[in-house]
């Protein structure tokens, strides 16, 4: 199984802007809200709020930031806020599925319509990319050569997972959605370092931009979609995408 392009340069990303932690901050915090409203407060109850609390810690949030968030969302008037996944077509028919979590369907249904139409593309009906995808789970792990690669490829797989591929500087290690959290657990007990864990939405065939146009459309399209407070997640299947 080739690696999702979402990876490909995370090693190249761990130094974030103050706005960006800030916009990740935000995103999670929505993410545990919801997690809280459908399950309760007690991440040993919950396994999506356990989840969402190693991701959160994935991403240097403070743990008293985590504990704000939870209490938020256990309150009586807490926000609530609607999850809606919108799909369409970046430039030359690239396959976008935009994930988003808002307490205003008709805001965010307008920015993302406006992002789509700015930069190229257009919004589709839902399921008109969506078979393109598969969900799986994915850890990342950071290859810097101190690792044994046959061995963690066995614990991972021991552990529940699907299948594992070896990029150059990282290790992708992938599960079926439900088994994430119980494979990540069992890897990090193993004394394994997490740089990732998260869901990702594989794409099926990748689609390659030729044009300057269209490549600058696309990282527009991506970027802006990326800056807003609502979208929680982008998939896509574009193959040059650094």
């Amino acid at each position: 199984m080739s690696g999702h392009s979402k990876w490909k340069n995370i090693m190249h990303k761990k130094e974030k802007t103050d706005a960006q932690r800030a916009s990740v901050f935000t995103k999670i915090g929505k993410e545990i809200a919801i997690a809280v409203k459908e399950g309760g407060p007690d991440p040993n109850a919950n396994s999506r709020l356990r989840d969402l609390i190693a991701k959160a810690k994935d991403n240097n949030v403070p743990n008293d930031n985590i504990d704000r968030a939870i209490k938020k969302a256990s309150a009586a008037d807490a926000a609530v806020y609607e999850e809606i996944a919108y799909e369409g077509y970046g430039p030359s028919g690239v396959a976008v599925i935009v994930e988003t979590a808002t307490d205003n369907r008709n805001r965010t249904a307008a920015e993302v319509r406006h992002f789509f139409d700015k930069y190229g593309g257009n919004l589709g009906q839902t399921g008109c990319v969506g078979y393109l995808f598969t969900e799986k789970g994915v850890i990342v792990i950071e290859n810097d050569g101190s690792l044994d690669e046959d061995r963690l490829m066995e614990e991972a797989l021991e552990a529940g997972a699907e299948d594992f591929s070896s990029e150059e500087e990282l290790y992708e290690i992938y599960t079926e959605p439900s088994d994430l959290g119980a494979v990540r657990e069992a890897l990090e007990a193993k004394g394994y370092r997490i740089v990732s864990a998260d869901k990702d939405k594989i794409p099926s065939n990748y689609i390659t931009l030729e044009s300057d146009d269209d490549i600058k459309n696309m990282n527009l399209l991506l970027e802006k979609l990326e800056e807003n407070d609502d979208v929680q997640n982008v998939f896509h299947n574009w193959e040059n995408c650094d």
